[in-house]
């Protein structure tokens, strides 16, 4: 099997900024996200060994830059368990008919008291190689670049990975005071390297990708009253920093999110994340008819729907009804509504992107 890409009049870059700019490109620009055992079987069909080769050969426009973490381990290792010693949270690996995947397990700070929270570790910005920032930008300086990713700040969800999520949900509606200081500790840590990152790529860099899980599949996970006493002013923090540095910010909203967009706009919020088209208020036309010209857009290719449990044909048909849809007006960044999961045909991947560069062109 082989991916067709579409001609190219334009650097991966240059595509990556005009989308943010909602102007005309030669092609949509293309991201990836995928588990493991998809993907390897992804890399199979193509012959390529992974990585840098796959997106390549997909055609994805964005690379990641960040600094390693060089700091102490700050959380104890478990037998069975993999931890985050930059955030705390603990995973264990789950099977299923078709892989597996490291789910998050033992929440550190459920029902813990205030003085346990307010012991509980956050990494120190200074723990990390910034000046690996360089190489990375240099190495892909052709490429859409970012700092960040959807767990950023994503106070519900990296939250609740380490009180559960039922602890973290209370916390929020009621402001427990030493939640809300812990979930501030984090948010901090992340504005400072981001700004360092920021710093030592400056000019360099083109989006602050961002993450917060909003929506349930039918309606709000949270009150808007609640998004704007908790979310909006934190949120706001990173958006300013991007303004800052000349760089604009995109945020992953998983489940029915709309309701939270025109927020995001009057914050100067540039794009939205993950779109998954069978949430309430969230289909291509329902985001396009609403938002479009204000919010670019990336995603909306289902990972539940025809990709998964579908035909090539059905998973080509999709992709082209959403090109059709959300191409119109620019700022559209084609890219699955969610990692692509495990259950899903290796062929209909290949025909969802060979769909990408097959109708995702520009005349």
């Amino acid at each position: 099997m082989k991916i067709t890409k579409a001609p190219e009049t334009m650097t991966a870059k240059q595509r990556v900024k005009k989308t943010f700019n909602h102007e005309k490109t030669d092609r949509v620009t293309i991201g990836y996200d995928a588990n493991s055992a998809i993907n390897r079987r992804v890399c199979e069909a193509l012959g390529v060994s992974g990585g840098e080769e796959l997106l390549r050969a997909l055609g994805v426009d964005y690379r990641s830059v960040g600094a390693p973490y060089t700091g102490p381990d700050l959380f104890p290792e478990k037998p069975g368990r993999r931890v985050s010693q930059t955030e705390g949270s603990y995973t264990r690996w789950v099977e299923h008919g078709t892989g597996g995947y490291w789910d998050f397990c033992d929440f550190p700070l459920k029902d813990a008291d205030a003085e346990t929270i307010a012991g509980y570790p956050v990494p120190s910005p200074d723990d990390f190689d910034y000046d690996a920032v360089a190489g990375h930008a240099a190495r892909f300086k052709d490429y859409g670049l970012y700092v960040g990713g959807p767990g950023i700040p994503d106070i519900i969800n990296s939250n609740g990975r380490i009180f559960g999520m039922e602890d973290i949900l209370v916390h929020l509606l009621t402001e427990n005071e030493a939640a809300m200081n812990f979930m501030d500790r984090r948010v901090d840590f992340n504005l400072k390297y981001i700004e360092r990152v920021l710093d030592k790529a400056k000019g360099q860099l083109d989006f602050i990708w961002l993450g917060e899980d909003l929506g349930t599949q039918i309606a709000p996970m949270i009150s808007l009253d609640l998004f704007r006493r908790v979310f909006r002013p934190r949120h706001q923090k990173f958006i300013d920093l991007g303004n800052a540095y000349g760089v604009p910010c995109m945020i992953h909203t998983c489940g029915s999110s709309s309701w939270a967009y025109e927020d995001f706009i009057e914050m100067g919020m540039r794009g939205v994340d993950t779109l998954q088209p069978e949430a309430a208020n969230m289909s291509p036309r329902y985001l396009k008819e609403h938002f479009g010209g204000r919010l670019t857009f990336r995603g909306c290719i289902s990972t539940a729907g025809p990709v998964a449990y579908g035909t090539a044909e059905d998973t080509t048909r999709i992709c082209r009804e959403t090109l059709e849809i959300m191409m119109d007006g620019y700022g559209y960044h084609f890219a699955p509504a969610h990692a692509i999961q495990d259950n899903t045909p290796v062929e209909n991947v290949i025909a969802m992107y060979q769909a990408a560069h097959d109708f995702g062109r520009y005349s």
